[in-house]
């Protein structure tokens, strides 16, 4: 088991205060990171320049010593001017190692040190396997990268980013939202039907399921991307419902064979794990959005305190009279959550083959758009904007009480910059779904776009509050941006450093903030990344983001400096 820590921006330390950094360094390895790995049974193996590398016979022990050192660091910086903070990147990487004397090397070794380079300034960054070894272990709350391609490393691996600074605290995360409406989790209901293939399955009904709760406004219901962060681990009940901020938790199993379906579904009160209600279904399965409505309703009538709207009784109407149709949905719905785009074009073709089944499915058409907004997104396509605009235009011409697919509707007007009209179908979205965490998402980004920064900002802590488990890369880009509008750099480059996505503006945007605050190498680094994923970004027309001027103006200096530092560079090196 693998450590590895370096020194965030450490010839700018030396080049400010060479004798002054030698000796800050000194003390805090002495003071913080010897006794520290000693005390979690490390062996440090050596000290490089200025970083270290440890061995720990434990994943667990290793986690823990790295979120010590981090606290502690994080303490020492209190006081400090931001020019003299000492700040430590850690990679923790799970691998083979081969020993020369008291030396070690191999890829375990060189994973580590590359999982390091995705660490956010004062974070941690660890492998798959490390994940698998401490999850129920640690109480941390982890944002997974996906495949990540590591230079010199032949095969991607699997990362994920230790949420540290924007994501709140389990002491945040445990309290009631602040309304004291009941809250409920729903855990991912197990595949019992004995074949992997099923999986997509049951993943559909607990999304079903959230969906149709969410719909409760007199509920507050955490959503599917944290919920799901518990899939495939033995669930601890009090301890997912503290992680997940709730009073309620709902788990159950599916199993299909042949025709039939049988769902169990339990409500149980997290803090004790009393059980409030639990039931069994056994039907056909053409009677599964049935179930799926009896599910909800026997949820919601158990819940303490809570009364049923009508409004949300007279909207409810089955999706889809196609179980053919369903069945590719919910194939489209499980590609699409992976979130990787080389699955657009299988997502896309699962859509259509829903709508093709079933012409008025207005939630597959409505997703079919999504993933054309993906593919506009990727390449600025006209075409796929135009699809994206029938589709989703289709799907709430056949179900205007769909919050989904409004929300979807919303983003696909902001990008057609219809912004009044944006306006409208988001707040129509917002009165069936107030907490849905991705409409709150997308929201947060109109707002931006629109000249209200400080409003997205307190979007997006909505979202998190939603989900707090999970925080997908468009919202760490959108808070990114409205921190940087707001002139808040320093929480714009976290923001910004916990997105992994190759995108080159983030990365000038990374630049233009640290350069502002002075930090000319690391906003030199970011600035390489720009041009090493998009050789011709400087000749971008910046400034097209934001309906607002002075947005567009802050955008364009920022982007200057970025331009600046990376010239100032080339013409050192000439």
């Amino acid at each position: 088991m693998i450590l590895i820590a370096d020194v965030v921006g450490y010839s700018r330390l030396m080049e400010a205060d060479e004798t002054g950094t030698l000796s800050a360094l000194r003390e805090r390895r002495k003071g913080i990171i010897e006794p520290l790995a000693r005390g979690h049974d490390g062996r440090i193996v050596k000290f490089i320049g200025d970083g270290v590398l440890v061995e720990f016979a434990s994943a667990v022990n290793a986690l823990r010593c790295a979120l010590d050192v981090q606290n502690r660091m994080a303490e020492s910086n209190e006081n400090l001017d931001d020019r003299k903070r000492i700040l430590l990147r850690i990679g923790l990487n799970l691998g083979e190692v081969v020993g020369e004397g008291s030396d070690i090397f191999g890829d375990g070794v060189n994973i580590a040190a590359r999982l390091e380079g995705l660490s956010e300034p004062g974070g941690i960054c660890i492998s798959g396997k490390v994940n698998d070894e401490i999850r129920g272990k640690v109480d941390v709350s982890a944002m997974d990268l996906g495949e990540v391609k590591l230079k010199n490393i032949t095969r991607p691996v699997r990362a994920f980013r230790i949420m540290l600074g924007i994501t709140p605290t389990p002491q945040d995360v445990s309290r009631e939202p602040v309304d004291s409406r009941p809250s409920i989790g729903v855990l991912p209901f197990t595949n019992m039907s004995g074949d992997q293939e099923q999986e997509y399955f049951a993943d559909g009904m607990t999304e079903d399921i959230i969906t149709e709760l969410a719909r409760n406004r007199g509920l507050f219901v955490i959503a599917r991307n944290s919920s799901f962060t518990f899939k495939g681990t033995a669930v601890d009940i009090a301890e997912a419902g503290r992680k997940l901020g709730v009073r309620y938790l709902v788990e159950g199993s599916v199993r299909r064979v042949g025709k039939r379906v049988r769902i169990t579904a339990q409500l149980i009160e997290a803090a004790t794990g009393s059980h409030v209600w639990a039931e069994r279904y056994d039907r056909e399965l053409e009677d599964i959005f049935a179930v799926q409505d009896e599910v909800t309703r026997s949820i919601v009538a158990a819940v303490p305190g809570y009364v049923e709207s009508d409004v949300v009784k007279a909207s409810r109407r089955k999706p889809t009279e196609s179980l053919g149709a369903y069945d590719r949905y919910l194939r489209g719905v499980e590609i699409t959550n992976r979130w990787r785009n080389d699955d657009i074009q299988q997502a896309i073709a699962e859509f259509e083959s829903a709508v093709k089944l079933d012409p008025t499915f207005a939630r597959a058409h409505a997703l079919l758009g999504q993933m054309h907004l993906r593919v506009y997104w990727q390449t600025l396509a006209p075409l796929a904007l135009q699809s994206a605009d029938k589709e989703t235009e289709l799907a709430v011409r056949l179900d205007g009480g769909d919050s989904r697919c409004l929300g979807i509707r919303g983003a696909c007007l902001m990008l057609n910059r219809n912004f009044g009209e944006a306006s409208q179908t988001f707040q129509r979205a917002l009165q069936l779904t107030p907490d849905n965490a991705d409409l709150n998402d997308m929201v947060a980004y109109y707002l931006l776009c629109t000249g209200q920064a400080s409003d997205a900002i307190e979007r997006s802590l909505k979202t998190i509050r939603a989900s707090p488990l999970f925080l997908p890369a468009s919202l760490s880009e959108t808070m990114g941006m409205a921190f940087m509008m707001t002139r808040q750099y320093e929480e714009a480059i976290k923001s910004f450093g916990a997105i992994s996505s190759p995108y080159y503006y983030i990365h000038v945007y990374a630049a233009g903030c640290l350069a502002k605050l002075g930090h000319l190498d690391e906003a030199r680094a970011h600035a390489r990344l720009a041009n090493k994923i998009r050789p011709d970004w400087p000749s971008v027309d910046w400034g097209y983001q934001y309906t607002k001027e002075e947005y567009r103006e802050h955008e364009r200096e920022l982007a200057h400096l970025a331009m600046d530092v990376l010239a100032d560079e080339r013409r050192a090196s000439v």
